[in-house]
């Protein structure tokens, strides 16, 4: 018999007791009746304790693993969060390498157009310099040239004369 059963039959065996008076509330009741109530209880118990105590013990393993599974639901988790972080470590650093390679090839392009332009200038320098030394070289030849014929000219004009 349940206990929940045996608890109401003593209750009920209390509740048709009869009450002494001048006592305070005290009553009168069948002690063999209670006694064999109270047997039946201990001896129900026992199974009704060992089935709350492996409630207790399934409670216990239930929130143990919960705590367990949540705690490697967070470990993977933060796994992931410092991946991503170190992920997006990476990304960022790459972007600052390539920031930093771009920004050094258009110095050295710059610099090597300007070493382009200044090369350019030299050479286009030394031609006008070479030219111009060629021209008046060529210039003072002619002008030579022209008094040696004047001189020829003159000096054949005086043997005519």
């Amino acid at each position: 018999m349940p206990i929940e059963e045996i608890l109401d039959q003593l209750d009920e065996l209390i509740d048709r007791s009869w009450s002494l008076p001048l006592t305070g509330g005290r009553c009168v009741v069948d002690a063999d009746k209670v006694r064999e109530l109270l047997d039946d209880v201990r001896l129900n118990l026992p199974t009704e304790i060992r089935q709350a105590q492996s409630i207790v013990a399934d409670r216990t393993e239930i929130v143990d693993a919960a705590k367990k599974e949540a705690e490697a639901i967070i470990a993977r988790a933060e796994k992931r969060a410092a991946a991503l972080v170190e992920e997006q470590e990476i990304v960022r650093q790459s972007k600052n390498k390539a920031a930093e390679i771009t920004q050094q090839a258009q110095q050295q392009s710059r610099e090597m157009r300007q070493s382009a332009k200044d090369f350019v200038d030299s050479i286009l320098k030394n031609t006008e310099e070479t030219l111009g030394a060629s021209l008046n070289e060529v210039k003072s030849t002619r002008a030579a040239f022209n008094q040696q014929q004047k001189a020829a000219q003159a000096s054949a004009q005086q043997a005519q004369k």
